[in-house]
């Protein structure tokens, strides 16, 4: 019994911790379940009261779901000003920035509830506030060209509460020393 649940607080803990390193590659939103060691507090009690494990139960551990949780605002459309963008020539170590434009085209409030660039090079900002059937609202991508040379292609997704989310945003760049 002890090396049952032995097993399973390895399988917990081991699995919070590829579970990191995944988060920073994978996971697409703050409302993503994060495993974490702190998962080992949910074992069993090892007294003999808990319930019977069997052997090889530690393998049936659950995948953490990449992607936010559904949101539970009503479904709406959208239409984007543009979902790609060309920065041209800039030189090492620009900060540039892009607005992209969000019209609401459908009947419900839209709501973004996060936007995830593909990497640290990308800050976004957006309208944070729901934004209104016919209103418009922004997305801004904030770029550091420091650390790139010559051609880049980046990426951040939108997610809100439409039917294909997430929305993907891209620009591209070409770096000059």
């Amino acid at each position: 019994m002890k090396k049952t649940l032995s097993i399973i607080a390895l399988s917990i803990i081991g699995f919070g911790l590829v579970s990191c390193k995944k988060e920073n590659k994978e996971i697409q939103g703050s409302d993503a379940v994060a495993v974490d060691s702190s998962a080992a507090n949910n074992l069993p009690p090892t007294d003999s009261s808990a319930a019977h494990v069997q052997e090889g139960a530690a393998t049936a551990t659950p995948a953490v779901a990449a992607t936010p949780a559904p949101s539970n605002q009503p479904l709406t459309t959208l239409a984007l000003s543009e979902n790609s963008f060309d920065f041209g020539k800039i030189k090492k170590g620009d900060k540039v920035e892009h607005v992209y434009e969000v019209t609401n085209t459908g009947t419900n409030p839209l709501v973004i509830s996060e936007v995830k660039p593909g990497c640290g090079c990308t800050v976004p900002d957006f309208t944070k506030e729901p934004i209104m059937p016919g209103k418009k609202g922004k997305i801004t991508l904030h770029f550091d060209s420091s650390n790139f040379d010559g051609n880049v292609s980046k990426y951040a997704d939108v997610f809100a509460n439409v039917d294909k989310a997430p929305i993907k945003l891209t620009f591209t760049a070409n770096i000059q020393p």
